[in-house]
């Protein structure tokens, strides 16, 4: 066997951090990373579940991936979509080719199982019930320039009708404080300059007597980097995180706050657990105390039984709020979920206020781009081509200037002077 290996990522910034600790075990074990999958010796699909069409893709990945990798290349996959144990065994029963599928509780033992398959060429079969080691010690192959992700918990206990991730997440477990702080301070040494603290609702984070204002608190360093959060459920978001971003000296002016629907009784059959008031009363206070802050959000239409008069709250909700950035799904039916056996919507339907909303969404997020020209803002430079320098603002909006002195990792005091749809145009200051 060679020493290549390929991993393809589905899914969310969680999961890409995921594929970052499986990288890490295969370049222990002295794999290196290939950029075609016919090249790979070890093949790994890192799966989601959150939306039913993530598993068609898996599906369809595998289907090429049977024809076109090596003929002794190990082929394995993991991640949310095979936690759920009968997907596993339907997986493993229709892709025989398979050789090895995991959950998400186990794969820090990916090297182990690769180990036994070598050894007696059988599949490999395995899903924990629960998680018995929270990151074991998985040494982290970080793969995304100057941005770096750290865990700071796992699993949800929200159950949101529609959502699948407490099944094969588990119930919230927290990593200690020191060790977050102690991650975050490593990776700023080794020249990240943007950490994210992931968990599927970071405002519940809670170690012993501290919570996520402490934890923010204490990621305070007197270094120059850029600290962003996700995800905040809105039901625990508080004014006095919104005070914490206010105050701090790293924290991104930028919110992420999935609001799913903009109707109560919609809200309340998804089992979110605040109102469409709640939402806006919480949105108002937080650019009260941040005004420059970027919002953005998840929105979720077709969900069973939704009217035509409910979207249309949800419709409304966006062209109050404003989003710099929102993230538009239909209604994804997930076997186990309450939300499937609840009536659903045809797709004509679900097609058509999709349509509606990211035409919507579009015109708002070309308008408030319009509104920046002419202001300043701070860049981090995550991409150079030639003298172009691209990046992010604070307020997560995406921006290119040209600059021969820039590098990336610089934090750039930008002029912008034209804003092209979503995109800003600037020139340093």
């Amino acid at each position: 066997m060679g020493n290549k290996y390929y991993i393809h990522t589905y899914g969310c910034q969680m999961n890409v951090h995921e594929s970052e600790k499986l990288a890490g075990i295969l370049r222990s074990r002295g794999f290196t990373e290939c950029e075609d999958f016919a090249d790979a010796d070890i093949l790994v699909l890192n799966t989601c579940c959150v939306r039913e069409t993530a598993e068609t893709k898996v599906y369809g990945h595998l289907g090429r991936i049977k024809s076109q990798k090596k003929r002794d290349a190990v082929l394995i996959v993991c991640g949310c979509m095979t936690q759920q144990k009968d997907v596993a065994a339907q997986l493993a029963k229709r892709c025989p080719y398979v050789d090895i599928v995991l959950g998400t509780f186990n794969q820090q033992l990916l090297g182990e199982y690769i180990d036994v398959f070598l050894q007696t060429h059988k599949q490999v079969i395995e899903v924990w019930d629960k998680e018995r080691d929270i990151d074991g010690g998985v040494e982290v192959a970080r793969s995304s320039g100057i941005n770096a992700w750290v865990n700071i918990m796992y699993g949800c206990n929200n159950f949101c009708t529609y959502c699948i991730v407490p099944y094969v997440r588990g119930r919230e477990r927290c990593r200690p404080l020191d060790d977050v702080v102690n991650d975050v301070n490593d990776l700023i040494d080794s020249g990240y300059k943007q950490i994210t603290l992931l968990g599927q609702n970071v405002n519940s984070y809670r170690y012993k007597d501290k919570n996520f204002i402490d934890l923010l608190s204490a990621l305070e360093f007197d270094k120059k980097y850029r600290l962003k959060f996700m995800t905040s459920h809105p039901k625990d978001f508080s004014i006095d995180l919104a005070r914490r971003i206010a105050q701090s000296k790293v924290l991104a002016r930028n919110l992420h706050l999935p609001v799913q629907a903009g109707n109560d009784r919609v809200l309340k059959a998804m089992n979110r657990n605040y109102t469409r008031a709640d939402y806006i009363n919480k949105i108002d206070a937080v650019r009260e105390l941040v005004p420059n802050i970027g919002l953005s959000s998840d929105v979720m239409v077709g969900f069973p039984t939704e009217t035509e008069a409910e979207f249309q709250d949800t419709l409304s909700l966006v062209e109050r709020i404003r989003y710099n950035n929102l993230f538009m799904f239909i209604y994804s039916r997930r076997s186990g979920t309450p939300a499937d056996k609840m009536e659903q919507l045809d797709y004509k339907t679900k097609q058509n206020r999709i349509d509606r909303l990211i035409k919507a969404q579009f015109e708002i997020t070309k308008q408030i781009a319009a509104d920046k020209v002419g202001s300043t803002a701070e860049v981090l430079v995550s991409e150079k081509t030639g003298s172009r320098c691209f990046g992010k603002t604070e307020y997560d909006a995406s921006l290119s200037f040209s600059d021969e002195n820039a590098n990336v990792g610089d934090f750039v005091t930008v002029k912008i002077t034209a804003a092209k749809n979503a995109n800003l145009i600037g020139e340093v200051i």
